[in-house]
């Protein structure tokens, strides 16, 4: 996964996430999750137990959307009727549907982020993509500058405890801290923002002129497969979806 053009990767995420969000078919949309799932845990390149905490929140988002749905979805075959908990077949399918979708969900957004290092796919996106490196660059010095504010946060804050600088309490002292820290942080910003701005004019980033790399980011036959996986992946869970499902209803959505 780590040898993947970061574009061509961003794509089929892209792509993968659009089915699933129409995907309307449960029967189909379990057979795609334990695709993905299988992805991520084999090629990711990560410990499963690690893998494991990552999804944690995922499994609580699951848990969550799925049991609000089921106890007060709509739908004619009940099961359960009590006060304003109404649980029927529908919603009971309709909630393991909607909790399938943020599994996939999380399972796209993990194997992207688990598996493609910024600076790559900022440089691929310039190569492959064509934005412009004015815009690649601005991004990638936004990141660098992450650390550098937090840092300078955790100075300020050092500071104001050796000045002793008192603390108020309530709405005051929100409004207090939030003076003390943000007009310094946001002063340094700007002059480092300023900074940057003036250097990347003098390198003639805002100029269209051709530019080199330091990164040549190109394609593999890792691309191929990575994309026939995710084609064969979605036509495989439709064809089983529909000619072998395990559940009769084949439209969750309520009439």
């Amino acid at each position: 996964m780590h040898r993947i053009n970061p574009s061509l990767k961003l794509l089929c995420c892209v792509t993968v996430f659009l089915f699933v969000l129409f995907t309307h078919n449960i029967n189909v949309l379990t057979y795609f999750t334990a695709a993905g799932i299988l992805l991520l845990m084999l090629y990711s390149g990560h410990p499963w137990k690690r893998l494991l905490l990552f999804s944690l929140p995922f499994v609580l988002l699951f848990v969550s959307s799925a049991t609000s749905m089921v106890f007060f979805g709509k739908g004619d075959t009940v099961w359960l009727e009590w006060g304003l908990v109404r649980i029927t077949a529908e919603s009971f399918v309709r909630g393991l549907h909607i909790g399938l979708k943020t599994v996939n969900f999380g399972v796209i957004g993990l194997l992207f982020a688990l598996t493609t290092r910024p600076v790559y796919l900022f440089y691929s996106l310039m190569q492959q993509a064509k934005l412009p490196p004015k815009y690649a660059y601005s991004f990638m010095a936004a990141m660098r500058l992450i650390p550098i504010m937090i840092d300078e946060f955790h100075t300020l804050r050092q500071a104001l405890k050796v000045r002793g600088a008192g603390r108020h309490k309530g709405i005051i002292g929100v409004y207090d801290r939030l003076q003390r820290y943000s007009v310094p942080l946001l002063a340094q910003s700007i002059r480092r923002a300023q900074r940057i701005a003036v250097a990347m004019e003098a390198k003639r980033f805002s100029s269209g002129t051709r530019r080199t790399y330091f990164y040549e980011i190109g394609f593999s036959a890792y691309d191929a497969i990575f994309a026939v996986f995710w084609a064969s992946a979605i036509a495989s869970a439709v064809y089983l979806g529909y000619h072998f499902p395990y559940l009769s209803i084949s439209d969750v959505r309520y009439p």
